[in-house]
């Protein structure tokens, strides 16, 4: 019978997050067809989800919305959607700010949708993820619990120092701490070094040392406890502000993690290729230190609805919002087949004051397309091993 129950709501879980992951490609493309239709390009449809059609109708504006099987995204079909189209109404007919006024459409949308969520999130309580996180000080009321320890590593600092599950961490050398992120740039700060913590457990206050890893093996923390703090902040007036703001520096530290993850994967290649025994060791580390870092759609519902399970309402809303303003930040990068890669072309292509003609264009960007595809199959193969 439990065994039922738990297949149940893996479903359920499985449901709600195609229906979440839906919701954010359909207003991206909603934006997209807005833009199009105030620039005088013809919307030919518009489909929730991925044929095989199961219902359409023909609306007044003469656009018609269809309902499709594959519960995986949406579109717009626009007419003339190659670059050397031509008619009255066909996107390739339309001026370049107009055509980048429709691609940055959808790249906008999930952007502010990311404020949206960031400011609800500051007015019923915004968890604390950064030491910096954005916030406007006159108008902030912080709510601290403790740092509870929810796993300690077998034969790691901590529990060689005496920390348990459910322990609370008081203050790693003389620093008095308040959330994990603080935990983890305290431990990074001082890695390799013997430092002075405090902790309570069961109603006592224990002061120790501890030796913090230098070098770290698979799934190893410098310290070895995973930890959670629940502390968050609200906002009144200010939560717009909030939620600009946060926007913004969750926008930049995303753009460095790409950064990061295109270095170290790129040095990692370049070591396994031409390194020495040792080195290409190293570089079989860093790529597979890419892989766990990266998750496909299975990881991302693997990810929040055992959060949102856990945290209701507000851990749902904050990885909602951190997902749509991952989409903005994908769609707007230069690669073709997204919309910041067919921008990417057509201004190349103006600049080189060469023609792009539909086979080109279809030629690049299913190229594209087809790359990113296998990506996908690879994350996502990835991420079902990841379950086991």
């Amino acid at each position: 019978m439990m065994e039922q129950v738990e297949i149940l709501v893996l479903i359920g879980q499985i449901i709600v997050g195609l229906l979440l992951l839906t919701f954010l490609v359909v207003i991206h493309e909603l934006g997209h067809a807005i833009v199009a239709r105030r620039n005088g390009v013809v919307v030919e449809e518009f489909g929730i989800g991925f044929p095989p059609k199961v219902w359409a109708k023909k609306l007044k504006n003469k656009v018609v919305l269809s309902i499709n099987l594959l519960p995986l995204g949406g579109f717009v079909k626009l007419q003339g959607e190659s670059d050397d189209a031509s008619k009255k109404g066909d996107y390739g007919a339309a001026s370049l700010w107009a055509k980048t006024k429709i691609l940055l459409a959808g790249v906008a949308v999930n952007w502010l949708f990311a404020v949206l969520a960031f400011t609800i999130l500051a007015i019923v309580g915004f968890p604390n993820l950064l030491p910096d996180q954005f916030h406007v000080p006159g108008d902030t009321i912080t709510k601290n619990e403790p740092l509870k320890i929810l796993s300690v590593e077998k034969n790691s600092p901590a529990s060689k120092a005496g920390l348990k599950k459910n322990d609370t961490l008081i203050s790693l050398d003389s620093q008095k701490l308040t959330s994990s992120a603080q935990l983890a740039v305290q431990t990074q700060s001082h890695k390799g070094k013997t430092v002075p913590i405090v902790y309570k457990h069961e109603e006592k206050i224990i002061r120790t040392n501890v030796q913090l890893r230098q070098v770290l093996g698979k799934n190893q923390g410098i310290l070895g406890v995973s930890s959670a703090s629940k502390s968050s902040y609200r906002a009144t007036w200010s939560a717009p502000i909030v939620g600009v703001g946060t926007t913004v520096q969750f926008t930049g530290l995303t753009l460095k993690g790409l950064g990061d993850l295109v270095v170290s994967l790129t040095h990692g290649l370049s070591t396994q290729i031409s390194g020495d025994q040792a080195q290409r060791a190293q570089g079989s580390r860093e790529v597979a230190a890419v892989g766990e870092n990266v998750a496909g759609p299975i990881g991302i519902l693997g990810v929040i609805f055992p959060a949102a399970q856990k945290a209701g309402f507000t851990a749902l809303l904050l990885l909602t919002g951190i997902i749509s303003l991952t989409l903005a930040v994908m769609n707007a990068l230069p690669i073709p087949a997204l919309d910041g890669g067919r921008l990417f072309v057509t201004l190349v292509f103006r600049f080189l004051k060469k023609p792009l003609t539909k086979e080109r264009e279809q030629s690049i960007h299913g190229a594209g397309f087809i790359a990113l595809l296998f990506l996908i199959v690879i994350i996502t193969v990835a991420d079902v091993f990841k379950f086991f």
